[in-house]
């Protein structure tokens, strides 16, 4: 029986094997740069793994990728010197550094993120639908059989904005704002004129638009526009209801907040109402204060607009 046993196993265990061959293959991996990139594979995993934190530490980067420390070292120095990484002081620990994607790693982790996904249409595209449910299917069982049950998933990473994502801020903005708050067309409309005038004037040195995902889909949304040399203004901020209470919105802020004082702007601004509760919450969290309030009727009824604005400088 051990004999018989021993002879399962073997056949299994070139059975797996096989299949790493083949999948390794068909994904290519075994290229010099993954998805034509200049990364290899564990470049652009550990890329991807601080486009889905805040802030990191070296030492638990390497645990979670079952990195060796050095080996992460050398990668992390090669990706500072080209100024995809920064290094920050925690704030709890001075001693202590914090790992962070610049503006040129998120736009480097974009491009990879989009390459992805094109590659996985292309694989997918080749079979029907049936065939691409079965596929599917097997990948989540593979995955659920060999997932430890203490996995930490990242709830949601931030990107920059890609094409396809302002039809989708419109989209949601006018969905969202009409169920929730019965808002009628003109303010679909005023969203629409907001997304394209960013995208008809963006300055990438002074202008951001983020897009927070969650399991591969898109569920929130930010837009820091210049109104002059020396003010931004904060727009388009929303979160899906489905991923509300991941701090997904006062991260969107924060970013906001990071990137303007990063470039020099002395004041944020942004327009609100007074019925946008969690919203206006997290803005005066942040340290936003009210300036000034004005009663208007744009967007159906009666309602209260309120400017706000926190001062960086």
């Amino acid at each position: 029986m051990a004999t018989l046993a021993n002879s399962d196993l073997s056949q299994r265990v070139e059975s797996v094997r096989k299949f790493n061959r083949f999948y390794t293959q068909q994904i290519g991996v075994l290229r010099e740069g993954l998805l034509g990139s200049p990364f290899s594979l564990t470049e652009a995993r550990v890329i991807y793994e601080l486009a889905h934190r805040d802030l990191c530490a070296a030492i638990e980067l390497s645990k979670e990728l079952g990195l060796d420390p050095g080996y992460l070292s050398r990668i992390l120095r090669s990706f500072s010197q080209k100024g995809l990484v920064k290094k920050l002081s925690s704030k709890e620990d001075g001693r202590r550094s914090l790992l962070s994607l610049t503006t040129r790693g998120q736009r480097a982790f974009a491009k990879l993120n989009a390459r992805s996904r094109e590659q996985a249409a292309e694989l997918l595209t080749q079979f029907t639908c049936d065939e691409q449910n079965r596929l599917i299917a097997s990948m989540k069982h593979i995955e659920n059989v060999l997932a430890a049950p203490t996995e930490q998933k990242s709830p949601y990473l931030l990107r920059l904005h890609q094409p396809g994502d302002m039809g989708w801020i419109v989209h949601r903005h006018g969905v969202l704002y009409c169920q929730e708050l019965g808002w009628g067309d003109n303010f679909e409309a005023l969203v629409a004129d907001v997304a394209a005038k960013f995208i008809q004037n963006y300055d990438p040195k002074m202008e951001r638009c983020w897009i927070a995902e969650k399991d591969g889909e898109v569920v929130g949304s930010v837009v820091l526009a210049k109104k002059d040399k020396r003010v931004a203004q904060l727009r388009l901020l929303l979160v899906e209801p489905k991923a509300r209470g991941l701090g997904i919105g006062k991260r969107l802020v924060s970013e906001c907040i990071r990137f303007a004082r990063q470039v020099g702007y002395e004041k944020i601004t942004l327009w609100t109402n007074e019925e946008l509760i969690a919203a206006r919450q997290i803005y005066e969290n942040e340290g936003f204060q009210v300036v000034s309030k004005e009663p208007h009727a744009m967007f159906g009824r009666s309602m209260v607009g309120e400017t706000w604005e926190l001062k960086l400088a």
